[in-house]
C-alpha cells in the first residue's frame, strides 16, 4: 500500500494517507486567485467531458516525462524532444503531440493509492478510496462510489442520448473482471454507462445486447426486424431472464432509432481524410466517434484504449500493461498510435470550435516503474504519473508539477484522484452544492494551476 507520507514535499511530509485525504487538495497551486474564485469563473464551462482512458498504466518516463539525465537503469532507450511549451519535453515517440502542446496542459504529479489495476482504476475514476483501502477482492460495484461520468449524467438529467457513454467491448478492467468504479456503483445499474463498441472500420455495436447478434444500428431502424428477433428470443429463453434484459434492449432500441443517435453513430458521414487522420484502428475510430458524441451533446464520454489492460493474452485487445516488452510495444504500437490519434482528436476538436465547450482528459490509472526491471521492462507504479488536459477553461501550454530526477515521486505537490474528479465535476457544472446533495467527493478541491 502506498504511504502518502513518503512524499518529500513541504505540504504533505509526514502526513498519513487518511490525513492527506481529509486535507483534500488545499495545496498551493493557485496563481493569485483562490480556488473559490477560479471555480466560480469556470463553473459549467464543459458542455461535455471526453475522457481518453489508457487502461493498464502508460509509462510516464517513456512518453510525457522523460528523464534524459537520469542513470541508465531509469531513463530508457528513447530520446527526448522539445515541444511548443517551454519546460515541457516528450519522448521521440510523440512528435505530433509535441507539436500541439500549446493546446493542452500536462500534469506530471498525479498519484494513486494502490498498485493493482482494478483498485487503482476504481480510485482514479471515482476519486474515492474504498473502505478497505482500495482493494476489491471479491467486492461488489454496488457498494462502490459512482464514476465521474455517472455523476455528471445524473446531474444533467435525461435527454435523447444517454448521459454517460463508454466506448469499449464491455466494462473496462482486467482478465479477472471489471473495475468496481466503471459505472453507477452504489447508485445501481441504472447509472452505469451505456456501452458502445467501435471496430477498426468504424462499425458500431452494443456489447450489452449480444443476444441480438447481427443487428447493427442500421438494421435496428427496421422495427419489424427487431420485433421478430425479440419474439424468437422470448420463445427460447426463460421469461424471468428475458425481463432482466428487456430494459437494456428498450434503451438500445430507443436510442438507435432516434435521428440524433443514428447521425452521431454514422462515421461514414465523416470525410475519408478525417477518418484516416485518426487511423483505422479500434482506438482511432472510437476517438472519432467520441468527438461525434460530444458534438451531439452527450455530457460524458469515456473512450477506452481497450477493454482489458493486458497485452499478451488470448482475450487481449492490447492494453497498456506492458510488463514484459514495454519498450518494444511502445516503439512499435502504443506510442505511434497514441501520438497519431490523440493529436488528430485535439486538432479536430479545436478546428470545430469544440474545445471551448469540451473538457478533454487523457490518462490511465497509474504509470510504470521508473527503474527498469530485471527483464528490461517496467512494472506498475502508482506514486507518480501523468495526465493531459485541454478545453473548457483549462489554460493550455502549462506544465503542472514536477517529478523528482528519477521520476519516482512528485518533487512538487501531488495531484490526487479526488482533485481530478473535483476539477472534472466543477467544469461540468456539478458545483460544491450539487456535489454535497449527491454526496460525492466531499471537501474536494479543483486543480487550480490548470485553470
Amino acid at each position: 500500500m502506498f504511504d502518502i507520507g513518503s512524499f518529500r514535499t513541504r505540504d504533505c511530509q509526514g502526513m498519513s494517507r487518511r490525513a492527506f485525504l481529509r486535507a483534500g487538495a488545499a495545496l498551493p497551486f493557485a496563481f493569485g486567485l483562490s480556488g473559490g474564485d477560479i471555480a466560480r469563473a469556470t463553473e459549467g464551462r464543459a458542455k461535455s467531458v471526453l475522457l481518453v482512458w489508457l487502461g493498464g498504466g502508460p509509462s510516464h518516463l517513456d512518453l510525457c516525462d522523460p528523464k534524459p539525465d537520469a542513470p541508465a537503469q531509469y531513463r530508457g532507450p528513447f530520446s527526448s524532444i522539445q515541444t511548443r511549451t517551454a519546460g515541457m519535453r516528450f519522448t521521440e515517440l510523440l512528435p505530433e503531440m509535441a507539436s500541439l502542446s500549446d493546446r493542452f496542459s500536462v500534469i506530471r504529479t498525479n498519484i494513486n493509492y494502490n498498485g493493482g489495476h482494478r483498485p487503482a482504476g476504481s480510485i482514479q475514476l471515482t476519486g474515492s478510496v474504498a473502505s478497505d483501502g482500495g482493494e476489491d477482492r471479491g467486492g461488489s460495484e454496488l457498494g462502490y462510489p459512482p464514476n465521474f461520468g455517472s455523476i455528471v449524467a445524473r446531474h444533467r438529467g435525461g435527454a435523447e442520448l444517454p448521459g454517460f457513454i463508454s466506448l469499449a467491448r464491455g466494462p473496462v478492467g482486467d482478465g479477472v473482471g471489471p473495475i468496481l468504479g466503471y459505472g453507477g456503483g452504489k447508485w445501481g445499474k441504472g447509472h452505469d454507462p451505456f456501452m458502445l463498441s467501435c471496430n477498426e472500420s468504424g462499425a458500431v455495436s452494443i456489447p450489452g445486447t449480444k443476444l441480438l447478434d447481427g443487428l447493427s444500428p442500421m438494421r435496428l431502424s427496421d422495427r419489424r426486424t427487431v420485433l421478430a428477433e425479440l419474439d424468437r428470443i422470448r420463445r427460447n429463453v426463460e421469461t424471468s431472464k428475458f425481463d432482466q434484459w428487456d430494459g437494456t434492449y428498450q434503451r438500445a432500441y430507443a436510442m438507435l432509432t432516434s435521428p440524433t443517435a443514428t447521425k452521431a453513430f454514422d462515421l461514414s458521414r465523416e470525410s475519408q481524410q478525417t477518418r484516416a487522420s485518426y487511423g483505422y484502428t479500434s482506438f482511432g475510430q472510437s476517438c472519432l466517434l467520441g468527438r461525434r458524441l460530444v458534438e451531439a451533446g452527450v455530457p460524458y464520454v469515456q473512450v477506452n484504449w481497450s477493454q482489458y489492460v493486458e497485452v499478451f493474452y488470448p482475450f487481449s485487445d492490447y492494453g497498456w500493461d506492458t510488463h514484459a516488452d514495454n519498450f518494444e510495444l511502445l516503439a512499435d504500437w502504443h506510442g505511434p498510435l497514441l501520438d497519431r490519434t490523440f493529436a488528430a482528436l485535439v486538432r479536430d476538436l479545436d478546428q470545430r470550435g469544440l474545445l471551448e465547450t469540451t473538457l478533454l482528459i487523457c490518462m490511465g490509472e497509474f504509470g510504470r516503474t521508473p527503474r527498469i526491471n530485471s527483464i528490461a521492462s517496467r512494472d506498475h507504479w502508482h506514486p507518480c504519473y501523468f495526465s493531459i488536459w485541454a478545453g473548457a477553461g483549462v489554460q493550455p501550454g502549462r506544465v503542472i508539477g514536477r517529478s523528482d530526477p528519477q521520476g519516482e515521486h512528485p518533487a512538487t505537490d501531488p495531484v490526487t484522484p479526488e482533485m481530478v474528479g473535483t476539477t472534472i465535476l466543477e467544469l461540468a457544472g456539478v458545483n460544491t452544492q450539487a456535489r454535497a446533495e449527491l454526496q460525492v467527493l466531499p471537501g474536494g478541491h479543483v486543480i487550480d494551476a490548470l485553470l
